[in-house]
């Protein structure tokens, strides 16, 4: 099955004086044809040097662009790579609890 992994922003921290982003709150699915995967996290950014891009004309790809680039592309990697493991054991577990009666 193929895996589609979704990069999403579910919430932005900001002052409210020059609109400057200090924090960006993350989300991450994995999902295929059957089975679905997520993980959260934040992070804070540093204020960027030179101009801004004005709050109200940020776009959930710009932060997402912001958020991954701090990650890093091997970060970003491990994280969809926890999340396809976890989809991969949902498919087929390898643990399992219960009692045989």
């Amino acid at each position: 099955m193929f895996t589609t992994f979704t990069w999403a922003i579910a919430n932005l921290e900001r002052e409210t004086v020059d609109g400057y982003v200090f924090t960006a709150h993350y989300t991450v699915n994995a999902s295929n044809e059957v089975y679905n995967a997520g993980a959260y996290g934040s992070m804070g950014l540093e204020r960027p040097e030179g101009e801004m891009i004005p709050f109200s004309e940020l776009t959930p790809e710009i932060v997402v662009g912001w958020v991954k680039e701090k990650l890093t592309e091997e970060k970003v990697a491990e994280i969809e790579a926890a999340l396809q493991a976890q989809l991969d054991e949902q498919q087929a577990p390898t643990k399992a609890s219960g009692v045989p009666w």
